[in-house]
């Protein structure tokens, strides 16, 4: 029995138009439903058709127009034909196009394309679709017929062609550019991710067998691959000082495998939760199988919402200092005014109304040639009412006080 073609959408059956290919020759198609030819892979070799029965398609149900009503086809005797069957089930829809598909790819983890070097791996599918979100994925078909372990080591070899790294093509003939940095092969074959790390690998298995059996061969797989695809886990402190530690899996070197059955997509389509990737808890969607949820980003996001609540507390700590300080400025403040209001006034010059007595913190030198104090008047005018020993001293007293009543002698 011919399967169905659950992941490129477009017709029925074949690659050419609507039941052409009834009755005749078919080429080899992968199990993914795709015809298995593509630019510079080999041709696939006729086969004889297969004696088993196909299954008849589902007649389609004939398009009008909005607003009319469809006339029965008749057949040349004038009886109406037979209606088409209203719980026909519809296909899923698919994953890009037919000419997003490329079969039996060759991937050399040395030499050229077209003289790869031994242990290169050759992918069954490649499916480049960037509209769908996908830029390159490569996809190998699981008949059962290989164990685990050979499975785990095409992990290796397709780890071994994603790590191969080449000098990045010239961008024309004249260019004298030399950078001097190398580029991913796959990545000059088939163009960046916009994102980091390398292509997903996809595992479909075509194997009918029960649950148990199909769990146990896809757990085999993921422990034997798990130097492939697990990453390395990196751990910091999260502050200086700080016990806290954090850390998240860098997938810089690891491939992202993902692995589905057949069945699943058959049922569901490849737009479906039909995908299991390694690491991941349970069956998701094509997005969140591709997403790591431990990886770098997610880890500086949540370093940064610490670096947020830190600046936020350090800033709350020194809003409450400033408080503080705020507050022990005004207790010194009415401390020093109600110390002052308590305080008695101290004795004046009746000369000047000054200070009778200078500060004691603060040095004056008049305090040494003035007199000896009286009670009365302050050093300054203890100076100029002091009477002179000569006349030179009495005629300068005059001339400074221009006290005229002053006896001459």
């Amino acid at each position: 029995m011919e399967p169905d073609r659950p992941w490129a959408g477009g017709r029925g059956r074949g690659f050419g138009p609507a039941g052409a290919g009834d009755g005749r020759h078919r080429p080899r198609r992968c199990a993914l439903g795709c015809q298995a030819r593509g630019e510079g892979h080999r041709r696939p070799r006729r086969v004889p058709p297969d004696p088993t029965p196909t299954r008849a398609d589902p007649p389609r149900t004939p398009q009008t127009a909005p607003g009319r009503h469809h006339r029965p086809l008749q057949r040349a005797d004038g009886q109406c034909a037979a209606a088409v069957p209203e719980g026909a089930q519809e296909r899923p829809q698919g994953l890009g196009q037919i000419s997003s598909w490329a079969t039996e790819v060759v991937l050399p983890v040395s030499g050229t394309l077209t003289t790869p070097g031994k242990n290169s791996p050759r992918a069954d599918a490649v499916l480049t679709a960037p509209e769908a979100g996908v830029p390159v994925m490569f996809v190998e078909v699981d008949n059962g017929t290989e164990s685990p372990l050979a499975l785990a080591h095409k992990a290796g070899r397709y780890r071994e062609f994603f790590r191969r790294t080449v000098k990045p093509p010239s961008p024309s003939p004249n260019s004298h550019a030399q950078t001097g940095k190398l580029v991913p092969m796959w990545e000059t074959l088939y163009g960046p991710l916009g994102r980091e790390g390398y292509p997903p690998l996809v595992i479909v298995f075509t194997q009918q067998v029960g649950p148990a059996a199909m769990n146990n061969r896809i757990s085999s797989v993921m422990c034997l691959a798990e130097a492939h695809w697990a990453g390395q886990y990196c751990e910091f402190a999260t502050s200086y000082g700080s016990g806290e530690r954090d850390g998240y899996t860098d997938y810089t070197d690891a491939v992202p495998i993902l692995v589905t059955t057949l069945d699943r997509l058959r049922e569901h389509g490849p737009l479906g939760r039909v995908w299991f990737c390694f690491g991941h808890p349970t069956w998701q969607t094509l997005t969140e199988a591709l997403d790591n949820p431990d990886d770098a980003r997610v880890y500086r996001r949540r370093q940064r919402k610490r670096d947020q609540l830190r600046q936020h507390q350090r800033e709350q700590e020194e809003q409450q200092r400033e408080r503080e300080r705020q507050e022990v400025r005004e207790l010194w403040a009415a401390q020093e005014a109600a110390a002052d209001a308590a305080r008695e006034p101290g004795p004046v010059c009746q000369e000047c109304h000054g200070p009778l007595e200078s500060s004691p913190f603060e040095y004056d030198p008049r305090e040494e040639e003035a007199p000896s104090a009286d009670g009365v008047h302050c050093a300054g005018c203890r100076i100029q009412l002091a009477e002179p020993t000569g006349r030179f001293g009495r005629v300068i007293r005059r001339l400074v006080t221009g006290d005229e009543s002053y006896p001459r002698r």
